[in-house]
């Protein structure tokens, strides 16, 4: 069986538009004051089907809308990508097609046409349930917009997941838990909580460096909160298969499965990667980030597509590895042997169930909880 198959395939479309920059945010995204809907779904739809070349015959388990904003998309830009995939390959019955949205009122206002366009799933970038830290992180909602779009997107999609930030500016302990359970007394059954990184190049960033960002908590206060975040997602029935991602069970993101699980993804958008799996080698693909420079690309060279890369077999396994190590399942070390053609260090791995860091389950490695938060450690030393 080709590696791949282990993981799935999916299709990732990178929207890299949004109407404002967020002081916080290192994605490829960018402010314009108007979009040629048109073009972009043409250039689009020529980009895939560039892609299509390498992966004919393939069923398609996932397909997800990033960015920037897919939620500024018109409906029937979505709809002309989610056919166009249909043509293309074949839509596996219970394909998973998430599109992410910011939870303002005008965008909520378009969740039942996307789902008329094909999405059957969305997720939600709330990131605070109070208002003063929602301005803080340039957010363009308040709490209220954001529940009332939530309850939208309820009766619209069956699948629905909502992100929020923690860690972050003046944030104590027990604000954080009394966040915690106000928002797993909303979520469905999905929630991502991921920890405020301050990241080179955003305004965070700038203000950091400069010492301007004030109150950020401790790596002791964050690694509580952490601990926080586990021990409520037990409590509420919504445990975490991923470092920062928690799920009731059977519903856990399909799509990041395949990227976690090391399965091959086709990506097409400015600034989106993909991993194709084709004459017998890896290939991973990166793209023009510009939108303009894209598009112009696409339109006059017909493909806006760099340099692909082969990935050697050792590289393979270390990503599959980096990858599948995030996840509660762990990483199957019979499918990491079998790609890089040697064992892992089984005294490093010794070494780290005595620290309690790693865990071994029917051949699969797993970090603890404590390890996955120093996660990037253990992949250093695992990896030697």
């Amino acid at each position: 069986m080709e590696d791949w198959k282990n993981g799935g395939f999916g299709i990732y479309i990178h929207w890299p538009f949004c109407a404002a920059k967020c002081p916080y945010c290192d994605f490829n995204s960018h402010v314009r004051k108007s979009v040629d809907q048109s073009r972009w779904l043409s250039a689009l739809k020529f980009e895939l089907q560039n892609n299509a070349k390498r992966t004919s015959g393939r069923i398609v388990n996932t397909i997800f809308f990033g960015g920037g904003t897919p939620s500024l998309m018109n409906p029937e830009t979505v709809a002309g990508i989610v056919e166009e995939i249909a043509k293309l390959w074949t839509l596996a019955p219970n394909a998973e097609i998430t599109l992410e949205a910011n939870p303002t009122s005008v965008e909520a206002k378009k969740f039942s046409n996307f789902g008329e366009a094909g999405i059957n799933r969305i997720s939600m970038g709330i990131q605070s349930l109070r208002d003063v830290d929602l301005k803080a992180l340039g957010r363009m909602h308040s709490v209220s917009e954001a529940r009332e779009a939530f309850e939208i997107a309820k009766d619209s999609f069956k699948k629905v997941s909502f992100d929020l930030i923690y860690a972050r500016q003046g944030q104590s302990i027990e604000s954080w838990k009394a966040e915690l359970h106000e928002a797993a007394a909303m979520a469905v059954d999905h929630l991502s909580l991921y920890q405020l990184t301050i990241e080179a190049g955003t305004r965070f960033g700038e203000l950091y460096d400069r010492g301007n960002l004030r109150d950020l908590p401790d790596d002791g206060l964050a690694a509580d909160m952490y601990d926080v975040t586990q021990d409520l997602g037990m409590l509420y029935d919504m445990p975490a298969y991923e470092v920062s991602n928690h799920a009731r069970k059977g519903a856990q993101s399909q799509h990041n499965l395949i990227y976690w699980r090391y399965g091959d993804y086709v990506g097409v958008g400015p600034g989106a990667h993909g991993r194709i799996s084709f004459n017998e080698q890896r290939i991973a693909t990166s793209t023009t980030q510009n939108p303009e420079d894209w598009l112009r690309n696409v339109e006059l060279h017909g493909t806006a597509t760099s340099d692909d890369e082969i990935i050697a077999p050792i590289d393979q396994a270390s990503e599959y590895l980096m990858m599948s190590l995030r996840l509660t399942e762990g990483s199957d070390m019979r499918r990491y042997q079998s790609l890089s053609g040697k064992q892992l260090n089984s005294q490093v791995i010794d070494n780290n169930i005595e620290n309690k860091l790693l865990t071994i389950n029917k051949n699969h490695l797993i970090a603890t909880p404590r390890g996955r938060i120093i996660l990037n450690t253990l992949l250093k030393d695992l990896l030697v």
